[in-house]
């Protein structure tokens, strides 16, 4: 069969199972296993056995323990007050750089995204704060919505992140060279985020309101105690793995016993908050780790085609640029991103454009990054994007409003990844020195 002919095949088939609303999990087995019987002629005992040995060996990987760990840890801050320290600590540094207060969307998703690894944790943490406080004080709800929609991707791109968890495992890159390579990218995105909001507050200084409070060194120094307990959890979760005395999954937990030690010092540890955070740590991870499961046994199947191959070869054939190649892909991922979730697009698009990339010249570490940027855009675009429902509830306004704040935050993500491409040592030059 030809390469189109079973791009087009394999294409039907995700759209046939995934339109008609089954999960994705199933989906993607389906796609799979109709794939072996129909294209490959495989029988059903044959298509058992591989299904059975790419499924177990996929669901032992050790790397796979840092996802329900780093959840888990999350998601036990995600129920303190760290999210109202965060705004309490950071509001006396930002208030007096133009456009106030709104930073403290920008640089309270970055620290927290430091020990969530999740966008729409992060998103609503960080939201249910600084919305109604900025509201509160006239800040123009629009900017304060679309930067904080925009900032709060950034739990894909601080390390740690689920996201590049799931992407080292299925490419086979080191998940704290993942993290590493995170960093300067992070940062540099939530500088281009602060430098926006700067400007548009001295273009409309109706925009942010003139911080009329006096800021002394008593003021800084109280946000400093509001802000230790987080940063010493990023310390030791951080510090364990660029130091080299953990792994990942080692990392994450030491942050957990972190976490419910922050917990009980807070005076705000249950067995109730424990209960609940568990519950729905298992949940969520579970989730991740069946897709997981099925992206393994697809790639099985596209493996057995020999489409990564057959599409390599043919893209080669059009004798396309490295950077020509680039921009397929993130026609591609931008296409994919208004109707599936990061973890989805990950796991079934790792296998064929990882390839890809590598013959076009990249390094899958680099790309991995990328890849990240333009899961975090997919979080901002409809209809699927979730950090615009997350912030819909936050602020009550309708989602074509949602869209327009988000959408000069989606450009600087464009922006963003022009920068990685043409300068691909903001992202290596931190794993290379470590």
């Amino acid at each position: 069969m030809t390469t189109a002919a079973s791009s087009l095949v394999l294409l039907g088939l995700l759209v046939l199972f995934l339109g008609a609303g089954t999960w994705i999990f199933s989906g993607l087995m389906l796609v799979g296993a109709s794939a072996m019987y129909f294209v490959l002629d495989f029988n059903l005992t044959r298509i058992g056995s591989i299904a059975t040995k790419v499924i177990s060996s996929s669901a032992i990987s050790w790397e796979l323990a840092a996802i329900p760990i780093f959840m888990w840890m999350g998601d036990i801050v995600f129920r303190t007050d760290i999210s109202q320290r965060l705004f309490r600590g950071l509001a006396p540094m930002v208030a007096r750089i133009p456009g106030g207060l709104l930073h403290t969307n920008v640089f309270g998703c970055t620290v927290f995204a430091a020990i969530s690894g999740s966008s729409t944790a992060t998103t609503a943490t960080v939201g249910k704060i600084t919305i109604p406080e900025l509201q509160k004080r006239g800040y123009d709800i629009n900017l304060a919505s679309g930067s904080l929609a925009g900032a709060g991707s950034f739990g894909l791109l601080i390390p740690p992140s689920i996201a590049m968890i799931v992407y080292g495992v299925l490419a086979q890159v080191s998940i704290a060279d993942l993290f590493a390579a995170g960093l300067i990218p992070g940062l540099m995105m939530a500088l281009l985020y602060s430098g926006y909001i700067a400007i548009s507050a001295l273009i409309s200084p109706s925009k942010a309101p003139r911080y009329e409070g006096e800021i002394t060194l008593g003021t800084l120094g109280k946000g400093l105690l509001e802000l230790a307990p987080i940063m010493i959890l990023m310390f030791i979760v951080l510090g364990s793995i660029y130091s080299g005395i953990a792994t990942p999954s080692e990392a994450a937990a030491v942050g957990v016993a972190g976490a419910i030690v922050i917990t009980i010092v807070t005076g705000q540890f249950s067995f109730a908050l424990m209960r609940d955070s568990l519950m729905n740590t298992i949940r969520v991870s579970a989730m991740i780790l069946m897709l997981i499961a099925a992206s393994a046994f697809l790639s099985a199947a596209i493996a057995y085609m020999h489409l990564p191959t057959q599409i390599t070869e043919a893209i080669s054939a059009m004798d396309l640029s490295p950077y020509g190649v680039l921009l397929i892909l993130a026609a591609l991922y931008i296409v994919l991103g208004m109707f599936l979730d990061g973890t989805s697009m990950t796991v079934m698009t790792v296998p064929i454009a990882v390839p890809l990339i590598v013959q076009a010249g990249f390094d899958p570490l680099w790309f991995g990054i990328y890849l990240v940027i333009m899961i975090e855009m997919s979080a901002l675009t409809p209809p699927v994007g979730l950090n615009l429902y997350v912030l819909q509830g936050l602020t009550g306004d309708s989602m074509g409003r949602t869209v327009r704040a988000a959408a000069p935050f989606f450009i600087l993500l464009c922006i963003g990844t022009v920068i990685l491409a043409a300068f691909p040592q903001v992202v290596l030059w931190l794993p290379n020195a470590l």
